[in-house]
């Protein structure tokens, strides 16, 4: 399937760094206390990990009922209309709710070494810039100002199709998805899909394990994988299977804005 981009008619919004960690400033408690040597070696080794508890239960159920409030939001969309499954999310607008804001800028400090490691192992020229709003003015100077964190909503027989979250030029390598919802309890199925597709080899897929509050960080497209011959790209989408029962939020964390 081809990459999921936004169809779109919004005004670009002027981005509003306020709600972001300040350029310098230290990161968080929660953001310090991942392991990010662990963090490192799954995304090198499958192009995913995932930071178990990254939002308390509080914090997920005040994202969840954001969704049915109109003014955090720049835009809504319904999946089927498009061919991208079933299900609806919706994307913040800017400023962003100050609790994703500074989630996104804190992220984005520690994953932005790792993006430019990636880089370099795959032979791409791009690095990225240390703080969070000097890479958000690169994207707004591309005219990539729509933001993208969302809140996404699926129920029952909804599902998202495979997809690669590109939205112009500028790409961060990595992305976040925290899970809202506690599976067995307020859902089921709807389980985190991610494929791998190897040079001259089947697709490999992994189906992540999630609990309500954690969080999955992987590969936006693409990822370098180690062969007998050095560094190769291998191109990763991610989905949601169907939900069978319930009813399923998602905050999905993109770093780069959309055109």
């Amino acid at each position: 399937m081809t990459a999921q981009t936004e169809i779109s008619s919004d005004p670009q919004p002027p981005h509003t760094p306020s709600t972001e960690v300040p350029p310098g400033e230290a990161s968080p408690p929660r953001i310090a206390a991942i392991d990010w040597a662990s963090v490192q070696a799954g995304l090198d080794t499958q192009g995913w990990a995932v930071v178990p508890g990254l939002l308390d239960p509080a914090e997920c159920d005040s994202l969840s009922a954001l969704y049915d409030r109109p003014g955090p939001f720049r835009k809504q969309v319904v999946m089927q209309r498009h061919g991208y499954g079933r299900g609806e999310y919706r994307y913040f607008a800017y400023p962003l709710p100050p609790s994703i804001g500074e989630l996104r800028a804190a992220l984005y400090a520690e994953l932005a070494p790792i993006a430019d490691r990636w880089h370099a192992r795959m032979g791409l020229g791009t690095r990225f810039p240390a703080d969070h709003p000097t890479f958000i003015d690169r994207c707004h100077t591309a005219g990539q100002s729509r933001p993208t964190p969302l809140l996404l909503r699926y129920g029952p027989g909804d599902y998202n199709c495979l997809h690669q979250d590109l939205y112009g030029e500028h790409v961060l390598p990595l992305q976040i998805a925290c899970l809202l919802d506690a599976p067995g309890e307020d859902f089921t199925g709807g389980e985190f899909v991610l494929t791998e597709q190897r040079p001259r080899m089947q697709s490999r897929v992994s189906v992540v394990p999630l609990a309500k509050g954690d969080a999955v960080i992987f590969a936006v497209a693409l990822r370098p994988q180690r062969g007998v011959r050095g560094d190769h790209r291998v191109t990763m989408r991610h989905g949601v299977s169907p939900l069978l029962s319930g009813r399923r939020h998602t905050l999905g964390i993109i770093f780069h804005d959309a055109a």
